[in-house]
């Protein structure tokens, strides 16, 4: 309901601009948006600096211009109660009638509120992890960020398919092959057994010059289609898939598609990029292998022996891509910004569209620091257990009374949704370490904190009978808690547009926490089963809508809402 309350706003300053000889040259909702300098303020339900942006041009003073928008401004929308000068900003004020609203919609559309008719097809990659081991927590935090968006894309309205790029002719994976012969393959979960095998292959290999030409054999001939070698190093790229897949699906991580990347050199098309290349741009022979001139860079297309590059491959892939969405995003670590650069520039010499890149800062253990070719880093695995045990030890101390399925049930939501909100909650272009403490604190900072308040708001519905909200006088919740909640209530969907806007999930998990806030402080102050009647029914339709809210926000984080904890 904000979003409407900010397209009237709008509207009302647009036309007052006119009206005074003030020219607007903007062409969508958000140009608009950002001309009109609006932003939400603590002294007003929405504020707009546009006088001080006008000041200049106009050549006079903000609070002169702000009047005389003013007096010129007719407002006529019910969303609207009042708006105000000071100190040169204009500031509008909620009505009533919006207040309601807020309640009846969020009710209405109830599972699908957040919705914002975004239209198109998405294609969204993400943690596509080489398939040399167990997924770490740096993988986790891609994961979880590239989950958080699909979910939340898929809320507004786009259709999203999400991809996993398989690795499977990177190096890392002929080292593997190269191990698998030596040394077979334990009977242990799959990523983990060849997370074993490549650590002590790369152990092995390192000063072997025999090892490494059997090596550098095992990738050539992969790429050329050896049956034999195809074999092998299929075999062991599936078999660490099926692990990571595991791992993916405990942290209720989906992926639509897993391509793997030797299919653009089996079906050619990485030889077809490499001839395009040639005719639109320098490319050239250094020492027998094949360079692209891109600006001061030169850029390794093919080596001297023959065989593609990860960039080649990676270029097929995306020009497959962003040909078949209207919009490709792409979510990546922060070390790969350069080569993501390097892409972006070859696909447009291509006239292929780029993709949006999304990048993320490193995530760290106070344990250790992470290197999978060593073998010092703890697994998805090692933290979803421990974050679970923990979880079941918080359960079981508040609720020691439950049957046990029950608590394990309840330690499980709380464990993983606890490691995925602790990822997403912190933005993502800063680097982070991850704390068990923080993650699993029942009382603020994390997902247990919001679960228990919307299983607070399910218990509290299952003590009462809900009468229809057509029904009920909505217009008594007038006390302070009650009118932030609505307010705060009717920012989900403008929360969805701006995550559109900025792929920052992180703003939906500090919005999540603050609605959780405010449910409590309601539920402290105020009564609600113990409200004489109308305004006990009032109250609960509040309860049933932060409810909702909490519910919707979870899901699209990727959080289990438990009814009861």
């Amino acid at each position: 309901m904000f979003e409407k309350f900010v397209k009237e706003v709008s509207n009302s300053i647009s036309k007052a601009l006119e009206e005074i000889g003030s020219e607007i040259d903007v062409k969508s909702s958000e140009e608009l948006f950002m001309f009109l300098s609006l932003e939400e303020s603590k002294y007003c339900d929405l504020a707009s600096s546009i006088s001080f942006k006008l000041a200049k041009k106009l050549k006079k003073n903000p609070m002169e211009i702000a009047s005389e928008i003013s007096e010129n401004m007719e407002i006529s929308s019910n969303l609207i109660s009042s708006y105000e000068v000071k100190n040169g900003y204009l500031n509008f004020f909620v009505s009533e009638d919006y207040l309601q609203e807020v309640l009846k919609r969020i009710e209405k559309e109830n599972e699908y509120y957040g919705y914002i008719g975004r239209k198109g097809k998405v294609i969204l990659e993400h943690t596509s992890a080489n398939p040399n081991g167990p997924l770490h927590i740096g993988h986790a935090r891609n994961s979880v960020i590239g989950d958080s968006l699909r979910r939340i894309l898929n809320t507004a309205g786009y259709e999203v398919e999400t991809h996993y790029y398989v690795n499977d002719m990177g190096r890392q994976m002929a080292i593997v092959t190269w191990g698998m012969r030596k040394y077979g393959v334990k009977e242990i979960k799959g990523d983990h057994a060849i997370g074993e095998i490549y650590v002590r292959a790369n152990s092995e290999i390192e000063g072997n010059e025999e090892a490494e030409r059997e090596v550098n054999e095992i990738l050539k001939k992969y790429e050329e289609g050896d049956p034999q070698i195809s074999s092998e190093l299929r075999k062991a790229v599936e078999i660490a898939l099926r692990g990571i897949k595991e791992t993916l699906e405990k942290m209720k991580v989906h992926h639509d598609v897993f391509i793997w990347e030797s299919e653009f050199v089996r079906n050619g098309e990485v030889e077809r990029i490499l001839e395009e290349l040639k005719n639109r741009c320098e490319v050239f022979e250094e020492d027998g292998a094949l360079l692209l001139r891109l600006d001061d860079e030169k850029v390794v297309l093919r080596r001297s022996d023959g065989t593609s590059l990860y960039i080649t491959r990676d270029i097929a892939y995306h020009k497959y891509k962003c040909t078949h969405s209207d919009l490709c995003i792409d979510i990546l670590g922060a070390d790969h910004k350069l080569i993501s650069s390097q892409l972006s520039k070859i696909l447009k010499i291509l006239g292929v569209k780029t993709p949006k890149v999304v990048t993320f800062e490193f995530v760290s253990l106070p344990e250790s620091s992470m290197s999978t070719r060593k073998g010092v880093f703890i697994s998805v695995d090692e933290v979803m257990e421990r974050m679970i045990e923990r979880a079941y030890e918080e359960v079981s101390s508040r609720r020691s009374d439950a049957p046990e399925e029950f608590r394990r049930d309840v330690a499980k939501k709380v464990g993983i949704g606890a490691m995925r909100y602790d990822l997403i909650r912190v933005m993502r272009d800063k680097p982070m370490v991850f704390s068990w403490e923080e993650a699993l604190d029942f009382e603020k900072q994390g997902a247990p904190y919001i679960q228990y308040s919307h299983a607070r708001a399910s218990s509290i519905l299952r003590k009462a009978e809900l009468k229809k909200i057509d029904e009920v006088d909505l217009s008594l919740l007038k006390e302070p808690q009650e009118v932030q909640l609505i307010k705060l209530l009717g920012k989900l969907p403008w929360i969805v547009h701006q995550i559109c806007e900025t792929f920052n999930p992180h703003i939906l998990a500090g919005y999540s926490r603050d609605v959780a806030d405010l449910f409590n402080e309601f539920y402290r102050d105020l009564p609600v089963l113990k409200a004489e009647e109308p305004l006990s029914s009032a109250r609960l339709h509040l309860v049933l809508c932060t409810k909702i809210v909490l519910r919707n926000s979870l899901n699209m984080l990727g959080i289990d809402a438990p009814e009861e904890m």
